[in-house]
């Protein structure tokens, strides 16, 4: 792509597939050395190289003629070790000093890879700061933050020290909404300043690709959105464009510099909040006049993100475990107090006011056998009637759970009033009783900062140009109700439960005698199930130590050639379905399995099995997720396959660090696993991959692969509880 100033023509069609990762230009506040990472011979430049080194000729020589002897030794240092970061400070000709920092990549050519070094020379803030002072400002906003008692005032506090920090005329904490689209949520703003606080933004403000970039450099800089642009020279014919996805310096989309332009902004800096591996947001920095961020400060902005982060997450689990808690509470004292000696619907109307308060609804019906009870704000009988119809034809036993039922299901439009927001749960059996929350539609105000229908409009030959105007915006959005918490949906769920139990107690009340034989002989067919299962189970290891031994056998008398090697690989993963087997079918074991105990044992027979010198380098920290055992199985094949693929292909066989995390977000996990040994990953058709693939897919769960530099860190999402309730 090149790069056009901001008054020319950007010929693009869609705004996620601009290629921003590869601009092949920097910005002008510094320059940028392509080199060998081998030989570190410069191959390519970009910006005054001539005028900050003082050479004219500096194409294919060694770096340290360059930026001198010192520098040369550190980045040859740094070149061995595959070391990335801040290499030193360099006077230049002008007398100004400037950060020398770097980063590698490989290269694309047209026959293989090359490795590169990427050499970033920028400005420094030229000022004589010590060290301990700038870490005792991060530590005082640190400490503020978590004095913060509310996710709130936590934005609030961290967009008062972010300015203090950066010292930008207004700063904005932007969190990422469910559809993509954007809020400020918290803002800290010079005297002047226009003010975004609460307005909204679309989600085609910050396109996908760009959101990827934000997790991979979590902090960026446009000094002066006015700059011309330096182009990479000279251009690599034949080979693909330099991928200059972690470069400080990297030029910006002209898109985005005339939307910088447009909103009155010279200067900005975006630094990433990053939440288990997911984007929440950014700090937005803006400036009207050109104003430097230098290396110093974007390390100190992206430890004081990292620690907002931390203290996002842990205020929000906090407040949802309180929710948690109280819930539960209610769940319990209205179990009690319910009636034992009449039918369960009665029992129940007696409770509506209880049960509309339990989940912060503003009616509800209770539906059984044609009989319907409505309480509170609800629609006509006859919708209700409807819609437990429809509930009765959802799959799965998720409660069903929408904040815009219309969009759901469209008839529903005509209800919205009082039903615009749905949440239900059905209890099977021979006589199935519904239950229907309701919320009434809100009409919402929406501030926009412009409107979102001209975020980016096309030219008739498909050019894009942003928005021209961020003036307060208002829609008014109807058919929607508040938000159904995954609080008040896990209480739904866990009320249909015990009612199932409640209503389970009461037919023994009433049937003691003749269902006391049956539960006896229900019980002597679990036992006589669970005697058949230990004795299938026995026998599956059994044979699975019999393949294991006959394809032992049969490697030795192949010998070291590709067959006796394929046999012995296919017997390695045999023994891993064995160690995975062995975990899960414990005479101990429930139908819920524990995944930190379960991977912390897994691992340590893997480690056992590969040998002392790789347990000692396999570290975990692993949260308590608790996961049914038929996908605990799965989970822990794949686990076993990445760790397989990391001894084999990271190190070469050859012992190495290897960490595994297992965390939980929300209804989510998030399994990790990450070397540093030599990164890149190569989707393959072997039988590992194909493996892996079929089963995540099981999981209907989403694989990641991200090349750390150095080493590779696998990423696999999915949900805890398979079937997801509706949107």
């Amino acid at each position: 792509m090149t790069l056009a100033t901001v008054d020319e023509t950007v010929d693009l069609t869609d705004c996620d597939r601009e290629p921003i990762h590869a601009p092949q230009a920097i910005q002008p506040h510094g320059f940028l050395l392509v080199l060998d990472a081998s030989t570190l011979i410069t191959e390519q430049g970009a910006g005054r190289i001539e005028d900050l080194t003082g050479r004219a000729a500096w194409l294919d020589l060694p770096v340290g003629d360059l930026l001198g002897d010192n520098l040369g030794r550190r980045l040859a240092e740094m070149a061995r070790s595959a070391e990335a970061g801040f290499a030193g400070r360099w006077r230049a000709a002008n007398r100004l000093e400037y950060d020398v920092v770097v980063h590698h990549v490989r290269a694309a050519a047209p026959d293989h890879e090359l490795d590169k070094m990427i050499v970033e020379v920028e400005q420094s803030s030229q000022q004589a700061r010590l060290g301990v002072e700038l870490i005792a400002r991060i530590d005082a906003a640190g400490a503020a933050l978590e004095r913060a008692a509310s996710v709130q005032t936590l934005c609030e506090r961290a967009a008062e020290a972010f300015r203090s920090l950066t010292g930008f005329e207004r700063v904005m904490v932007y969190r990422f909404l469910d559809d993509e689209a954007g809020q400020v949520v918290a803002e800290s703003r010079a005297s002047g300043a226009d003010s975004f606080l609460n307005h909204h933004f679309p989600a085609t403000d910050i396109p996908r690709q760009a959101r990827a970039l934000y997790l991979r450099t979590p902090v960026r800089v446009i000094p002066d959105s006015r700059y011309v642009p330096q182009p990479l020279r000279p251009v690599a014919t034949g080979a693909a464009p330099l991928d200059m996805s972690d470069g400080a310096l990297r030029a910006v989309s002209p898109i985005h510099l005339q939307y910088l332009q447009n909103m009155g902004v010279r200067a900005s800096a975006s630094v990433s909040i990053i939440v288990d591996g997911a984007l929440w947001g950014l700090i937005a920095c803006h400036s009207g006049t050109p104003q430097l961020l230098p290396y110093e400060l974007r390390v100190a902005c992206a430890t004081l993100a990292r620690n907002l982060a931390r203290q996002l997450k842990t205020k929000a689990d906090a407040e949802l475990y309180r929710e948690r808690v109280r819930l539960r509470r209610l769940e319990d004292d209205l179990i009690v107090r319910m009636s034992r000696d009449r039918e369960l619907d009665t029992a129940l109307a007696e409770h509506a006011t209880q049960l509309i308060d339990l989940v912060d609804a503003d009616g509800m019906a209770i539906v059984r056998e044609g009989r319907i009870a409505c309480f509170g704000r609800t629609p006509p009988e006859v919708a209700v009637d409807r819609l437990s119809d429809w509930l009765e034809q959802q799959p799965g036993l998720r409660p069903v759970a929408s904040s815009a039922l219309a969009g759901v299901l469209p008839e529903a439009e005509a209800w919205r009033a009082h039903a615009s927001g749905l949440l239900a749960v059905r209890l099977g059996g021979e006589q199935p009783l519904s239950l229907l929350w309701f919320r009434s539609e809100i009409l919402e105000t929406i501030r926009w900062a412009g409107n979102p229908a001209t975020a980016v409009k096309s030219a008739r030959d498909g050019a894009l140009t942003p928005r021209a105007s961020f003036e307060s915006w208002s829609q008014t959005v109807t058919g929607r109700a508040r938000r159904w918490s995954a609080a008040a949906i896990e209480s739904a769920a866990r009320l249909r439960d015990a009612l199932a139990d409640f209503a389970a107690v009461n037919q023994l009340r009433n049937q003691n005698h003749a269902l006391q034989a049956r539960l006896t002989e229900r019980d002597l067919r679990l036992e006589q199930q669970q005697f058949l299962m230990r004795e299938v189970n026995h026998r599956v290891q059994n044979s699975l130590t019999l393949v294991s031994s006959f394809l032992g056998l049969q490697a030795r008398e192949l010998g070291d050639g590709a067959a006796g090697r394929a046999l012995q690989e296919a017997r390695r993963r045999v023994r891993a379905v064995s160690t995975v087997h062995t975990r899960l079918y414990r005479g101990d074991q429930d139908a819920t399995i524990d995944m930190s105990r379960y991977i912390r044992e897994l691992v340590e027979d893997l480690g056992a099995s590969m040998g002392a010198d790789w347990a000692s380098v396999i570290e975990t920290d692993l949260a308590p997720v608790c996961i049914d055992a038929g996908r605990a199985v799965t989970l822990g094949l794949i686990l076993t396959e990445l760790i397989i693929n990391a001894q084999k292909y990271a190190y070469d066989g050859r012992p190495g660090p290897l960490r595994i995390s297992l965390s939980e977000t929300d209804d989510m996990f998030r399994l990790a696993v990450a070397d540093d040994g030599k990164g890149g990953h190569k989707a393959g058709k072997g039988f590992g991959s194909m493996m892996i693939g079929s089963l995540v897919a099981q999981l209907d769960g989403r694989i990641d692969y991200r090349d750390q530099a150095p080493g590779l860190e696998v990423v696999l999402r999915a949900r805890i509880d398979p079937v997801s309730a509706l949107a």
